[in-house]
């Protein structure tokens, strides 16, 4: 039996996995004020517990990215993921800040081939014109995923402590592998494909993305230019993400003074903006692309101002004194920040073949969680003494140096390696029935 428009239901296959990678990790800030007090662990040793996940991430991104690219995406998100929900279950061992570093730091090892992968299939399957749209989509699995870790873990502390929580988790990670070893393939080989559909995702791929297409190392990808036009934006924009994901529910205990279940009710809300920034970011490029008549490349660039520009929001968050207007600040920041991410996603699939994207994309993660790792070290202490707020003012002016030098560097067009002619554009009637 063969399903039209196979390609959306492998953007989805892909989506539930960011989600059940994003709970995953996720799934230690909500679970934070109540493990801190029961394991008698201070703001500052919480801070070294998300850095531990935040190196072991930064450094195994490239690792991960190039196993990717060498035994595919198929057996490599499986095998990554089956790794992550495990680590994610053992957390529920930890006896103290050591333990749960530990356990946090093998869940970052595993889990950082979320990302490389998700960009990988989404190449695989894609042609170039309908990327970002897909990229927005799978993206959207980061946010649902730090969106449901509230009520979910908040649910299972008040019925069984948090421990559970973890374990749940892990067991939801298992069952979405063996969906993915079960139904993912490559386009030439989905038995389940429309010969059209087929034709039509492969006829709208740039020529680096063909299958003769050369693989550059990551000594020639690391050398080029329009790699670092990608990994000193990740350097810069990256410790928004993960202060968003790491320290929201900790700040609207401490700072805003709500208890677990206020909590529970408002802290998916800035998730949920982020959903809409990663959907309407992915729609935005092709939109900007037709209606202002400027390239598809040049459009993902001016979804990236956008989303930068947005990111003023969140920096305001230490003007208002309603917990409820903080929120909604912090909304603006979790719509704005997807939406520049995504951006940034789409051109990194745009300047490298499918042959190196996620060794691209992993050695630019790598970039990123240094950032934000160096970031968190600095939150970490400076929180005691300054408040989150001038924190939050300096995220934001680095999303906006971020899409400043997206704007200088970056160019059209991989020159890593040299690639054969583009193949023909698809014809409107095989675009009609795919």
């Amino acid at each position: 039996m063969k399903f039209k428009g196979m390609r959306w239901w492998m953007v989805g296959l892909v989506t539930l996995g960011l989600i059940v990678n994003y709970l995953a990790r996720n799934t230690l800030s909500v679970a934070a004020p109540t493990m801190m007090s029961e394991l008698h662990i201070s703001t500052q040793q919480y801070s070294y517990i998300v850095v531990a996940w935040q190196v072991c991430y930064a450094v195994m991104q490239p690792v991960a990215g190039y196993v990717l690219d060498a035994i595919g995406t198929k057996i490599g998100f499986a095998v990554f993921a089956l790794a992550w929900s495990l680590a994610c279950a053992s957390a529920a061992l930890a006896t103290g800040w050591q333990s749960m570093a530990f356990f946090r730091g093998l869940l970052g090892l595993t889990e950082a081939a979320g990302i490389p992968a998700g960009v990988k299939a989404t190449t695989e399957w894609f042609p170039a014109r309908e990327r970002s749209v897909a990229i927005g989509w799978f993206n959207i699995g980061s946010s649902i995923g730090a969106l449901c870790a509230p009520p979910l873990v908040v649910w299972c502390i008040l019925h069984a402590g948090w421990q559970t929580a973890f374990v749940v988790v892990g067991a939801i990670g298992t069952v979405w592998t063996l969906l993915w070893a079960l139904f993912y393939k490559h386009p030439r080989d989905q038995k389940m494909l429309l010969d059209a559909e087929r034709d039509y995702i492969l006829a709208g791929q740039e020529a680096k993305h063909s299958d003769d297409a050369r693989k550059a190392g990551w000594r020639q990808i690391v050398r080029s230019r329009n790699f670092w036009s990608i990994a000193i934006p990740r350097f810069l924009s990256e410790p928004a993400w993960q202060t968003f994901n790491a320290w929201i529910p900790l700040y609207m205990a401490t700072e805003r003074h709500m208890n677990l279940k206020e909590i529970a009710a408002f802290a998916w809300l800035p998730f949920l903006a982020a959903d809409i920034g990663c959907v309407l970011g992915g729609y935005l490029s092709p939109i900007i692309h037709k209606r202002f008549n400027v390239s598809l490349f040049q459009s993902r660039k001016w979804v990236m101002a956008i989303g930068s520009l947005a990111m003023i929001g969140p920096g305001c968050v230490g003007l208002v004194d309603s917990p409820y207007a903080a929120i909604g600040l912090l909304c603006i920041g979790g719509f704005a920040h997807q939406t520049l991410s995504g951006a940034l996603y789409s051109i990194t699939s745009d300047v490298f073949g499918k042959n190196e994207v996620a060794t691209a994309t992993g050695l630019a993660g790598m970039s990123g969680y240094l950032g934000a790792t160096l970031f968190t070290l600095l939150f970490g202490v400076l929180v005691t003494h300054v408040g989150y707020s001038p924190m939050f003012v300096v995220l934001a002016v680095f999303d906006v140096l971020a899409a400043i030098v997206v704007w200088m560097l970056v160019r059209e067009g991989s020159s890593n390696t040299p690639h054969p002619p583009m193949k023909a554009v698809p014809t409107v009637q095989a675009a009609q029935n795919s």
